[in-house]
């Protein structure tokens, strides 16, 4: 079947006829899903596949939330999201980084997904390239597809801590750039230079500029970094899923340049009409800083426990930031799909193969969320330990 498109007359750029199944079957599935799924068939599995905190919102969120049903707030609210919880994201940006954003350039999305949706619309056209890291997480390569944006996968290493660097970009034609940091899978963060000279190379060579920030707040030696430290020019992402532990709310926000503002509504009425209107009248106490350092030095010790756990096992790095470790397992196997079925299978431990992640050496890894408690994840360790000798 072939879609037939309105003349570039008429919408004012020509997409000639596009084969959608053609660009959809690039789509791939998340891997960590069968994986769940097939986990379920075992009693006793330790999980450490699943990217989502095992821990609650704090007990001021929920109070929020029975509040607002018992208050009946059912409605939509404007498609921007609560102008008071847009304010306070505002102060968030304040308090937390130092830096000033307008109220006035936050909309609330359903999930970040819903950001990331909204910032290829606004950077992006059909047919023209995205650029990312590879390992990275799947869902950037996937929207875009989605969207008829070709994705520009960008190979890093450790050796510049899984970041993109300037020098990557030299030789590569790409009209948008989007970094994650901290980074899933492999918890990296940039550094405070390398950001700005990426802000000002995207800037100086016509490219549009989005970080994904939604595991900011989880970082622990090093201090969290927004590009809007360093531009306002930035598309930048974030949520209430990980940092705030409240993935099931389905809550994200992005800030976009004010220029923009006007038709990422326009957009945002299209795709969502509104955010999740209990989901936002619960964020509006979400900013218990209190309680979100008790979140994160919660999951530094458990990032401590798991890296001297697993560093005798396999080749890992530590990780600065979100609640992943990206362990290097090719002494064991080729196939790191093969050995995660071997550790379900014998171990009933449960753990991402990094094919997920993309296709740079990934068959070569295995990532571990530390998102259990640790006399959880002792076990697992010693069921591992079991299992490799």
């Amino acid at each position: 079947m072939v879609v037939e498109v309105v003349a570039e007359e008429d919408l004012g750029r020509g997409y000639g006829t596009i084969p959608p199944m053609k660009r959809l079957q690039h789509i791939t599935p998340f891997i960590v899903m069968d994986i769940l799924k097939e986990a379920s068939n075992f009693k006793d599995v330790i999980h450490f596949e699943i990217g989502q905190p095992d821990l609650s919102p704090s007990p001021k969120v929920q109070e929020a939330l029975q509040k607002a049903v018992q208050q009946k707030r059912f409605s939509y609210t404007q498609t921007e999201g609560l102008e008071i919880l847009r304010q306070k994201i505002a102060k968030h940006y304040k308090d937390f980084y130092d830096v000033t954003v307008e109220a006035g350039r936050i909309i609330l999305t359903p999930g970040s997904s819903g950001a990331f949706l909204l910032a290829y619309a606004l950077t992006l056209d059909i047919g023209q390239k995205l650029g990312f890291s590879d390992p990275g997480y799947p869902s950037y390569k996937n929207f875009a597809y989605i969207l008829g944006i070709e994705p520009q996968p960008i190979n890093v290493y450790a050796d510049t801590n899984y970041c993109i660097t300037t020098k990557h970009l030299q030789n590569l034609s790409i009209d948008a750039l989007q970094i994650s940091s901290p980074a899933n899978p492999t918890g990296n963060i940039y550094d405070e230079n390398n950001l700005q000279e990426l802000i000002e190379y995207c800037h100086n060579n016509g490219i549009a500029f989005i970080s994904d920030e939604l595991y900011q707040g989880l970082v622990y030696e090093k201090s969290a970094i927004s590009a809007l430290a360093f531009s306002d020019e930035v598309f930048v992402i974030n949520g209430f899923s990980k940092f705030f532990c409240m993935p099931g709310f389905r809550l994200g926000w992005i800030v976009v340049p004010k220029k923009y503002m006007r038709k990422a509504t326009e957009i945002a009425q299209n795709l969502f009409i509104a955010p999740p209107t209990l989901s936002q009248y619960a964020a509006l106490e979400a900013f218990d800083y209190e309680y979100l350092e008790f979140v994160r030095s919660t999951f530094q010790k458990r990032r401590d426990y798991l890296y001297e756990a697993l560093k005798d096992i396999f080749k890992v790095k530590k990780p600065e930031g979100a609640f992943y470790l990206w362990a290097d397992s090719s002494q064991y196997a080729k196939d790191s799909f093969a050995l995660s079925q071997k550790i379900l299978q014998k171990a009933h431990v449960a753990v991402t193969p990094g094919v997920d992640f993309g296709k740079n050496s990934t068959q070569k890894f295995l990532r571990f969320a530390f998102t259990n408690d640790i006399a959880t994840m002792q076990e697992g360790i010693k069921r591992l330990y079991a299992l490799f000798g």
